[in-house]
């Protein structure tokens, strides 16, 4: 049975307003009302320049949970005398939607034209995603989705290309405040807590306007002689769980913003990230790995000593487990954040992947080919090869590139930790070869 809400259904009288949830209460009535949103809302933005127009398109609106994608649905609906219509694809399956079709045609037909909201609309597979085109085309329904995964995975291409993406943003605590006071106000009282803990509350709801109206209404139900504080308000409410998806992208975003910390030398937004992710219940062993990634890409050659202190930290995880292991982590962390950088290997190594794909099977030069049996030393196999140790300098100079090949000059180090001595080297070995090539 499908979910659906229908703006011709009877709606709850005004005597039954206080048995209604605050959050409905609170619902805005036009979207001047909405608070936060405006890089969406505003004069200037996306939906402010389609209302001015008159010429609204079919929207996904991408964002987190409590932030207003209903409500702004609700109300486009209302701006542009469209007949609103909101199903779930929880609960959503094909025969539901036919229906819903069936029903937009014959209003289409009738003069009115149709809005129809598909709240978590990434859940709908392929074919159901793609039920929606020829009705969008022809002009049956102007499909507003709401989603809370990247629509780029998770919707198809074809109804993207037909749609805009608006991107909702989690409300700052500037705009929780505002709600707050919106929320007394309905309320008839002030909230019963100090002001550090009525911060407490909105950090509490983590951006979630939703998740604030309803901690508010159960602070402003308790009975207490003097405004409660931090600690006691902690004491009687839980905090909400962070938004974290170890499979989806929270993940991705959250190991991103760790990597990009240690490569900029922040090691105090680098550890922030890290425990962001512990918290979120991510796997240490994940980290460590992606730790070493970021010794080996970041870091390599201009402290050769990075790489294995992620493994220390990595196998002292394993042998002491959980808390203590994940020091053993946050302190590779900081040591990661703080080392000197370079990619200059890891360039390297890429660009000899190209040449290598480039040059194909094109062999050594015989001089650097071994000789093991008469007929490969009678081909020229080994002759004229200079054994370096026997050489001035321990070097030769010789070419081992294969012929025909223009030497490319694949590493470059930095002036940055001990790759600025690798880079001394590179240099004195270049002056040399030079030298005895003339």
């Amino acid at each position: 049975m499908a979910d659906l809400f229908d703006s011709d259904a009877p709606q709850p009288t005004g005597g039954e307003e206080p048995n209604r949830p605050l959050a409905d209460r609170l619902r805005p009535r036009s979207l001047s009302e909405v608070i936060g949103q405006q890089q969406v809302l505003g004069p200037e933005a996306p939906l402010g320049v389609m209302l001015a127009s008159g010429s609204l398109s079919s929207l996904v609106f991408w964002g987190p949970p409590g932030v207003g994608k209903t409500t702004i649905a609700r109300l486009l609906a209302k701006e542009t005398d469209l007949h609103f219509v909101q199903i779930s694809a929880i609960f959503t399956g094909v025969p539901d939607l036919k229906k819903v079709f069936e029903a937009a045609k014959h209003r289409r037909a009738n003069g009115q034209g149709t809005l129809l909201f598909v709240d978590e609309i990434h859940r709908f597979n392929k074919a159901q995603q793609d039920g929606f085109l020829p009705h969008m085309e022809d002009g049956t329904i102007l499909l507003v989705g709401a989603t809370t995964e990247n629509p780029s995975f998770e919707l198809n291409a074809a109804l993207l290309s037909r749609s805009q993406v608006l991107v909702l943003e989690r409300l700052p605590l500037a705009d929780l405040e505002l709600l707050t006071q919106r929320a007394e106000k309905e309320l008839g009282r002030a909230l019963p807590l100090t002001g550090d803990a009525r911060d407490a509350l909105q950090e509490m709801a983590d951006g979630d306007g939703r998740a604030l109206l309803n901690l508010i209404e159960q602070v402003s139900a308790w009975r207490v002689e003097s405004p409660l504080g931090r600690e006691a308000l902690a004491t009687r409410l839980m905090r909400r769980a962070a938004k974290y998806d170890k499979s989806g992208e929270e993940h991705y975003n959250l190991i991103s913003a760790l990597h990009k910390s240690v490569r900029g030398s922040d090691p105090d937004a680098a550890l922030y990230w890290y425990a962001r992710m512990l918290e979120g219940g991510e796997d240490p062993r994940f980290l460590a790995r992606r730790l070493t990634r970021m010794a080996v890409e970041d870091i390599a050659l201009a402290d050769p000593q990075a790489q294995a202190v992620c493994l220390q930290a990595w196998e002292t995880y394993e042998r002491l487990g959980s808390p203590e292991g994940e020091l053993a982590l946050a302190q590779a962390v900081i040591y990661l954040a703080l080392a000197p950088k370079t990619n200059a290997g890891y360039m390297a190594y890429k660009a000899a992947r190209r040449l290598a794909k480039e040059t194909g099977s094109t062999p050594p030069p015989k001089h650097i080919m071994n000789a093991p049996t008469k007929l490969m030393t009678e081909q020229g196999y080994g002759a004229g090869y200079q054994y370096d140790h026997d050489a001035e300098d321990g070097f030769s100079g010789q070419n081992y590139f294969p012929e025909g090949v223009k030497r490319p000059v694949l590493y470059q180090p930095v002036e940055r930790g001990f790759e600025r001595e690798l880079k001394r080297r590179t240099e004195f070995f270049a002056k040399l070869r030079l030298q005895r090539n003339s």
